[in-house]
């Protein structure tokens, strides 16, 4: 599994190269590959007539895009980590549902290296501590290859989620790894720390 720390990334150019290595992935030109970066400030929307989560589009403090992944409006920006992953989910059992359910868990894991107790939410996808969302996850396919993935709030500035509701969840309270661990944490850190806590998911998700 070939995984890449990009750094920062404007959101178009993530999304170029992820497609890019979706047909390179179905073409079997490359491995699973992981993309791990943080974006400039964007709001991505998936495609949905429902767009009340942006709220006031056209005076939004920054650009809006619409992707293919699924849900509502979410925001990416510095300080938060956003890990792309280019798999075969021919390999993974073909079970969307129990995908998104590993990214949750590894993302739990992870938060545990921290001291931080994280949990699902009944109903809704994303990782929680109590009723504070710490992670988003949406994703795409395309002939059984996945895209997109996750975003994990690190930084304590949560600013850009203001004009928003994240994820179409009425009077949700973001938080962020920093936050809970009452530790400054960088992204690049957060983003080393990952990933054998990703290698080890999807191994064993690999061989259920």
């Amino acid at each position: 599994m070939d995984f890449r720390w990009l750094g920062r990334v404007n959101y178009a150019e993530g999304l170029s190269l992820q497609e890019e290595l979706v047909e390179q992935r179905h073409k079997g030109l490359i491995e699973d590959t992981v993309l791990l970066l943080e974006h400039d400030p964007v709001y991505t929307i998936g495609r949905t007539r429902d767009r009340s989560s942006l709220r006031n589009p056209d005076s939004l403090p920054f650009p809006v895009i619409e992707t293919n992944r699924g849900g509502q409006a979410t925001f990416h920006g510095p300080g938060q980590l956003v890990g792309y992953l280019i798999l075969d989910l021919n390999a993974y059992g073909r079970d969307l549902h129990h995908y998104l359910r590993e990214l949750e868990s590894l993302l739990i894991d992870f938060t545990a290296k921290f001291g931080i107790t994280a949990q699902r939410r009944d109903g809704l996808t994303g990782v929680w501590i109590d009723n504070r969302k710490l992670a988003s996850i949406g994703v795409g396919v395309r002939k059984w290859i996945s895209m997109h993935g996750f975003g994990l709030n690190i930084s304590s500035d949560l600013s850009g989620y203001e004009a928003i509701t994240p994820c179409g969840i009425s009077d949700v309270v973001m938080t962020s790894l920093s936050i809970e661990s009452s530790r400054d944490l960088s992204v690049a850190e957060a983003a080393s720390s990952i990933e054998p806590v990703i290698r080890d998911h999807l191994k064993n998700l690999r061989l259920a």
